[in-house]
């Protein structure tokens, strides 16, 4: 078994990471970049995690964003960054590995709770564990929205959603774009216009918007529209979508955010089911 740490150091050096490197480094892979890490498994194996987008034989779509350090952040060109270390680790004698992460409540896929743009439903504890697991859970449409425009009444109007429809996800040229996996904050993404938030409000009974980039409200608009959605403290925003390669259609959709007291938004984890 002499030549097992050979056959090691061998695989390591064809992944480009030696062993030093990866005992220097406290985190040495983030879950959903490419990783040129290589780990030893027993026998002559690499070990290599599964990482998948649908499950169940396409039954069942991952529709929330991988955390990565290139993910784009409100306002930023430099993206989310390290934000995920080890704290205690085996490699330095720990029993366990153990991590910690610090990040924004908005980071990546997230729900927006009625107190993120109103300070007295903030003051009188409208957070994101007030929040409606019956609205964050049931049958949803997902629908396509025309390309070249941002989410306006005529857009909304010209969608033709059925009328009794609580749960729309909206998918934009933010998809196309590829938005959420480029680092850089990108202030042309597609958004509700006030006027597109109101219509919303008063012709529909949607109770559940979804969008595919990190505000439901373009840039430009990012006040009024977030006024218009949560001041009947009904409506519920999940942004930041990951809806790439999903027919349009009806699904089961089931969303379920941290219990964070206090907090008016949260990572939330979303599939979709067929």
């Amino acid at each position: 078994m002499k030549f097992l740490p050979l056959v090691f150091t061998f695989l390591c050096s064809i992944c480009g990471h030696s062993i030093a490197a990866t005992s220097s480094i406290a985190y040495p892979s983030i879950p959903g970049v490419d990783s040129d890490e290589c780990s030893f498994g027993g026998g002559d194996s690499i070990l290599v995690p599964p990482r998948r987008e649908v499950y169940d034989e396409g039954r069942i779509f991952d529709i929330s964003h991988r955390y990565v350090p290139e993910m784009p952040v409100w306002d930023s060109t430099e993206g989310l960054g390290h934000f995920l270390w080890l704290q205690k680790s085996m490699k330095n004698g720990s029993r366990a590995n153990d991590s910690a992460m610090k990040l924004g409540a908005h980071t990546g896929t997230h729900v927006d709770a009625p107190s993120h743009f109103y300070d007295n439903y903030f003051d009188a504890g409208f957070d994101v564990d007030s929040l409606d697991l019956a609205l964050l859970n049931g049958l949803t449409l997902l629908v396509d929205v025309p390309r070249d425009k941002n989410i306006t009444a005529e857009v909304m109007e010209s969608l033709n959603i059925p009328k009794g429809v609580r749960r729309v996800l909206f998918r934009t040229l933010n998809t196309d774009r590829r938005l959420m996996f480029k680092k850089e904050f990108d202030t042309s993404y597609v958004g509700f216009k006030e006027d597109g938030a109101k219509w919303l409000v008063e012709n529909t009974v949607i109770k559940l918007v979804g969008v595919d980039y990190l505000s439901a409200a373009a840039y430009d608009h990012s006040i009024p529209s977030h006024l218009v959605f949560l001041e009947s403290r009904e409506i519920i925003l999940v942004e930041g979508l990951k809806l790439d390669d999903v027919p349009a259609g009806i699904y089961t959709l089931n969303c379920l955010p941290l219990r964070l007291v206090g907090s008016e938004a949260s990572p939330i984890r979303c599939v979709l089911i067929r």
